[in-house]
C-alpha cells in the first residue's frame, strides 16, 4: 500500500483563535504546536507543512505554575565576547509578554527550515483585539 501525500496546492489550512487568559503556558504551547505541525490531521507527513493558522490573544495573561516566574530563564548570544544574556520570565512577560509564547512554541517546534516555516504561521496578541477578523478564525478550546 502506497503512502498518500497531498498535494500542496489541495492542503487546506484554518484558522484558529486561542484565548490565553489564565491558561498554563506549556499546556496551550503544546496544542499551539501540534495544530501548527498539522498532527490533528489525517493527512499529516513530517516533511510537509500541513498545519494550520493559530492566533493567540491574551498573551499578557498567561499563568506559569510553581516558581517559574523566578526561576525560569531565556537565554540569549550577542555574539560577541561576554555576550551571554538572560533574562527572567517575569521580566520578559513585563518586557515582551507576546514573546513567552513564541519561545514556549518554537522550542516544540522542529529546529530546522521546516520549524521556522511553522512558526511564521503563529500570530501572538498581547491584548484581545488581532487584525485577522477577514480570515474567520475558529475559537480553540485548550
Amino acid at each position: 500500500m502506497k503512502t498518500y501525500l497531498t498535494p500542496v496546492k489541495e492542503i487546506e489550512r484554518k484558522w484558529y483563535v486561542v484565548d490565553a487568559q489564565d491558561k498554563v503556558l506549556g499546556r496551550i504551547a503544546s496544542e499551539i504546536a501540534t495544530r501548527l505541525r498539522g498532527k490533528h490531521k489525517p493527512n499529516y507527513s513530517t516533511f510537509m507543512d500541513v498545519g494550520d493558522f493559530v492566533v493567540v490573544v491574551n498573551a499578557d495573561k498567561v499563568r506559569l505554575t510553581g516558581k517559574k516566574w523566578d526561576q525560569k530563564k531565556y537565554y540569549h548570544h550577542t555574539s560577541y565576547m561576554g555576550g551571554l544574556k538572560e533574562i527572567t520570565a517575569k521580566d520578559l512577560m513585563v518586557k515582551k509578554p507576546e514573546d513567552l509564547v513564541i519561545k514556549a512554541v518554537r522550542g516544540m517546534l522542529p529546529k530546522n527550515t521546516l520549524g521556522r516555516n511553522q512558526l511564521k504561521k503563529l500570530k501572538v496578541y498581547a491584548g484581545t483585539d488581532h487584525p485577522h477578523d477577514a480570515q474567520q478564525p475558529e475559537a480553540l478550546e485548550i
